[in-house]
């Protein structure tokens, strides 16, 4: 059973930093590519806020690059979203998943998370 659960999220003021563990189980991680989405309060989930694929490249959205990296941590099954320099427009729910390609839509992304919130408020 493949599962994904976030961790991490929280209240942080903006400039500040916050970041968020994917834990993943039930897949063998190298072979898939592991997306991190988000979903604005009233609003559709975006589609890639940042990726990393089974051999390592990562990738992330024009909105979030410079200020957000994800990396991957095979060994203990983990992938990982650091997020610097937040802003109050980061606030939304944030979703790891993976995908057995890389994808910067969400439709190709088969197993998801439950989400974590993620709050940038003074």
């Amino acid at each position: 059973q493949v599962q994904l659960v976030e961790s991490g999220g929280g209240l942080v003021q903006p400039g500040g930093s916050l970041r968020l563990s994917c834990a993943v189980s039930g897949l063998t991680l190298e072979y898939y590519t592991i997306g991190w989405f988000r979903r604005a309060p009233g609003k559709e989930r975006e589609e890639i806020t940042c990726f990393s694929s089974g051999d390592s490249r990562t990738y992330c959205a024009d909105a979030v690059k410079g200020r957000f990296t994800t990396s991957r941590d095979s060994g203990n099954k983990k992938i990982f979203l650091q997020m610097n320099t937040l802003k109050p427009e980061d606030t939304a729910v944030y979703y790891c998943a993976s995908s057995i390609r890389d994808s910067f839509e969400k439709e190709d992304y088969e197993f998801w998370g439950q989400g974590t919130q993620v709050t940038v408020s003074s």
